[in-house]
């Protein structure tokens, strides 16, 4: 692409290169022309072939983990410590890897969001000076045919009034006809200028872009929070032990993993395409225009060459002339007109043509320079270089973290649906059953409550008496102590027994030696106190249930 001495020429990058260089295969495997062209059945299709190489391997991807789970989720054997932590670990740097490379993918996007929002708004300046220089070709020609053009035709109803002197009357309307035709001659120039230009209006397509792009960097920017946060939730997991987290990631790490591989194929067709299009972007915006003047004309503001003639400059020239030959005309006619029509006062009329003429002559100087390459070509630089060196690389960069976070959260999946199997639930307090062998049956509980309510109502202490101090106790056990010992059937109550420590002497000592819960009566010959068990604490066996608050309510 040729451009003026001096200033910044458009050079293909190399991102570009290499993704022209691609293969570019139809359904037969053979190579198609790599040229970009939307238009083209042959051309997409070889685009969505490379599309759905990704695709493919997510269809791989998805087999091989459906046959590993399906052969690890009956596998309940305990795994050592230091294996889960290895497991653990490894899922935390994975994880910091993955966030790493959505990282990448969030600064692409913002990238190709800057290039698309870029060329958007230098075609909307081109867009501005193409409009402007088509209203300043209508306003040359709206002046010329409607405001000159009807000074002309007034004045040539005043020639066709009779005159005296015809020697006088015939150049002088020799003159007046040629400065009409040079009229409508710089109306038609600016017409034919402002013709091919019509058809080039770019608000439509800049607005359907900005509504794309309006859609595709949030969305692009939420899906990708998205995956982020399911890391964090796995990292979450992997700090607190929870089997919870790691169980919702290995769910929700599939969905991901489906949604990095897709994103991988649009964006591998999308690459391929802008690289095809960066290859030679003047060509395809040449091919936008539908005849061959447009073509032409596209090509001199693409290029911007100095051997490459303006084609409007022909037209220029021609309505330059057009003009300076009607003031030419004027100039001629002035004094012819006033001799022939004293009383018409036809130099106001002059006067009056005189400055149009010079107001349409002004306009055309500032078409000439509104239509110079140089200052459309600058917009249309600047937006190329935005779209294929911004937009393309913060596309590429895209492309590779979906497929960098494809693999990685792919191996998440993988050691996290490797881990969460040897993580237990925390165990519940054990809930003791009714039946327990242990305690005795309800109708032994039922008898000891009976008889302890007996005997508490046949104390001599008031019922709602709080419970006597140990030394009142004692006095009031010395009180009783000549009344006869219960039965020892009685004493005896579901295998508690209540009898005095002279009867555990003898036999049954070793019995309770091995089968006590409080103090044992001592060895040696101590004096035996008053009160039940001598003083000591009552000895229980095996068999006596310890009673509990719960047992009184």
């Amino acid at each position: 692409m040729g451009v003026t001495p001096g200033e910044d020429a458009y050079s293909i990058p190399f991102l570009a290169r290499l993704l022209h260089s691609l293969p570019h295969l139809n359904v037969t495997f053979h190579q198609v022309n790599n040229s970009f062209d939307p238009h083209s059945p042959v051309y997409l299709e070889s685009l969505g072939i490379l599309g759905s190489l990704p695709a493919a391997w997510l269809i791989l991807t998805l087999l091989v983990l459906l046959i590993y789970l399906l052969t690890r989720c009956c596998d309940r054997k305990p795994r050592p410590s230091r294996s889960i932590s290895a497991l653990k670990v490894s899922l935390a740097i994975v994880s910091v890897l993955c966030c790493a490379a959505i990282g990448l993918g969030l600064y692409g996007n913002d990238d190709l969001h800057n290039g698309v929002v870029r060329l958007l708004e230098e075609g909307r300046q081109v867009d501005i000076l193409v409009a402007k220089i088509r209203n300043q070709t209508e306003a040359i020609e709206r002046q010329l045919r409607v405001q000159v053009e009807a000074q002309l035709v007034n004045m040539r109803d005043i020639f066709d009034e009779p005159v005296s002197n015809m020697s006088m009357f015939k150049p002088a309307l020799n003159y007046l006809e040629k400065t009409m035709g040079n009229n409508t001659m710089a109306a038609n120039a600016a017409q034919d200028i402002r013709q091919p230009l019509l058809g080039m209006n770019l608000m439509p397509k800049i607005v359907v872009g900005e509504k794309v792009e309006a859609i595709r960097w949030p969305l692009t920017m939420a899906v990708l929070s998205v995956l982020l946060i399911l890391c964090v939730i796995l990292l979450v997991g992997v700090a607190r032990h929870s089997r919870c987290a790691l169980i919702a990631f290995s769910v929700c790490g599939l969905l991901a993993v489906i949604a990095s591989y897709l994103m991988a194929s649009v964006y591998l067709a999308s690459s391929v395409a802008l690289g095809d299009l960066c290859i030679a972007p003047d060509k395809f915006v040449e091919e936008q225009a539908s005849t061959e003047l447009s073509k032409d004309i596209l090509r001199y503001y693409t290029s911007c060459e100095r051997a490459r003639a303006n084609p409007f400059t022909q037209r220029l020239r021609e309505a330059k002339t057009a003009i300076e030959n009607m003031r030419s005309n004027l100039n001629s006619l002035r004094q012819p007109a006033l001799n022939l029509f004293p009383k018409k006062q036809l130099d106001t009329k002059f006067s009056s043509l005189k400055n149009e003429v010079n107001s349409a002559d002004t306009s055309v100087t500032i078409l000439t320079t509104s239509v110079d390459c140089r200052a459309l070509h600058a917009h249309y630089l600047r937006g190329a270089k935005a779209l294929c060196n911004v937009g393309l690389l913060g596309l590429t960069m895209m492309l590779v973290s979906a497929v960098l976070a494809g693999l990685l959260l792919t191996a998440l999946v993988w050691v996290d649906s490797h881990t969460w199997i040897y993580i237990r639930k925390r165990k519940d307090y054990h809930q003791v059953n009714e039946n327990d062998p242990y305690l005795p049956p309800p109708q032994a509980s039922q008898a000891i409550a009976a008889r302890t309510l007996q005997r508490s109502q046949g104390s001599s202490y008031p019922p709602d008496t709080p419970p006597p101090s140990y030394t009142s106790a004692l006095m009031h056990n010395r009180t009783h102590a000549s009344a006869p010992f219960p039965h020892e059937a009685d004493s005896l109550l579901d295998g508690c027994d209540m009898r005095p420590p002279e009867h555990h002497r003898g036999a049954h000592m070793s019995h309770l030696r091995g089968h006590t819960l409080g103090r044992l009566p001592s060895h040696h010959h101590e004096p035996a106190l008053a009160g039940p068990n001598n003083g000591k604490y009552a000895t229980l066996s095996k068999q006596c249930k310890t009673l509990e608050s719960s047992d009184f309510y």
